[in-house]
């Protein structure tokens, strides 16, 4: 079956359908991993994009359940330039194209996408439609119809469309290195991939995954050694309500530790200022350099915004990491608060795990301040 992607600027490129059938619309945002795409579709970060896979073949070691990031498909659309039909790995249970199915997402294949990611870069991220309902070329009235659909397309409410409706408590997988006694961590759902709360188990914690709506009051209610702030998708600018309830929970000097759209929430909560980037930063191979060290760490993100360094008010915190690429803002450390916060994915399913040790560093807070260990 014919598929046709069209974007913004009228531009057309043909394909055959994967998937689903039907049209979708969406925020077209290309990501540069070779592997890591079943962990890519189910990351409630990509909530509300189609997503543009840079590299040429996809699904060539299969889908399994295993992998997934969260319980389902966010993006809205899929876009590769070959999908693998015939997987090789004996962990696979089904193909990309079955998965799509399965999720009801609707993508296309046989894309030029080196050349659509050109014109991300160069035009930065437009939205556009996937569809298999209409020839652009031989009905241009449809095309007509659809662009100002296209156009009016934003990704709003994206945190409460993502986050989990109740709390939910998991135990630890392995004990910690203090003792027996696990640490209680919170994490704050604003679109959380599984991988943070399997971070935190291995390493000895009991973690309660709280919604992202969750208040000061809640958190002091179930008296937790330490607050997580996870990933998510969206503008951070908008979530004014869960950035006033960040504030208040760091207040209390509970030691927190943010990844993603936590970053930029507490830095937002802190008084700084988040932008949106032309084209954001989604793949496996970012370089985040450590300021004053003497280490780039090669970095797994997705992130159309970043926190505005420049606008961090005095006597606050401090960056910590900067883009390698860019120079734009890659972590925090407060000095007004418990906390650290990182822009890119510690917990990185599908790698890499060069900073995972963050993870650790996070541990030692949490001991720090229950007096286990000297302050971390």
């Amino acid at each position: 079956m014919q598929a046709y992607l069209i974007l913004a600027n009228g531009r057309v490129f043909r394909g055959q359908s994967i998937g689903c059938p039907g049209t979708t619309i969406g925020e077209v945002v290309f990501a540069t991993g070779m592997v890591g795409f079943e962990e890519t579709l189910t990351d409630p970060s990509y909530y509300g994009q189609i997503i543009t896979q840079t590299y040429p073949l996809i699904g060539n070691y299969g889908m399994n359940h295993e992998d997934v990031e969260s319980g389902r498909i966010w993006a809205r659309g899929y876009i590769v330039r070959e999908a693998c039909k015939t997987p090789s790995n004996f962990r696979s249970e089904m193909t990309l194209d079955a998965f799509l199915k399965q999720n009801g997402i609707i993508g296309i294949e046989g894309v030029d996408t080196r050349s659509l990611t050109r014109t991300l870069r160069e035009s930065g991220v437009m939205n556009g439609a996937i569809t298999t309902e209409f020839d652009p070329e031989a009905e241009p009235e449809k095309t007509a119809a659809l662009l100002p659909q296209i156009s009016a397309y934003a990704v709003t409410g994206a945190v409460a469309a993502v986050t989990c409706k109740k709390p939910e408590t998991y135990e630890p997988t392995a004990p910690g290195r203090w003792g027996d006694t696990p640490l209680h961590v919170a994490l704050l759902d604003l679109g959380c991939k599984n991988n943070i709360v399997r971070c935190l188990q291995k390493r000895g914690c009991r973690v309660t995954v709280l919604p992202g709506t969750a208040t000061a009051a809640d958190l002091a209610a179930l008296a937790p050694d330490g607050l997580m702030l996870s990933n998510g998708p969206g503008d951070p600018a908008e979530n004014v309500e869960i950035i006033r309830n960040i504030g208040e929970m760091l207040d209390s000097g509970i030691p927190a530790f943010g990844i993603c759209l936590g970053h930029q929430l507490t830095a937002l909560a802190a008084g700084a200022k988040t932008t949106k980037l032309k084209y954001g930063h989604r793949g496996a191979n970012q370089p985040a350099t450590h300021v004053g060290g003497a280490r780039t760490f090669i970095t797994s993100q997705n992130h159309g915004y970043a926190v505005e360094g420049e606008t961090l008010p005095a006597g606050v915190g401090a960056v910590s990491y900067v883009n390698a690429n860019d120079g734009t803002c890659e972590g925090i450390d407060y000095t007004r608060w418990n906390c650290f916060t990182v822009q890119f994915h510690t917990e990185a399913n599908g790698g890499p795990k060069d900073t995972e040790f963050l993870f650790d560093e996070f541990v030692d807070r949490m001991l720090a301040a229950k007096g286990v260990i000297n302050d971390a």
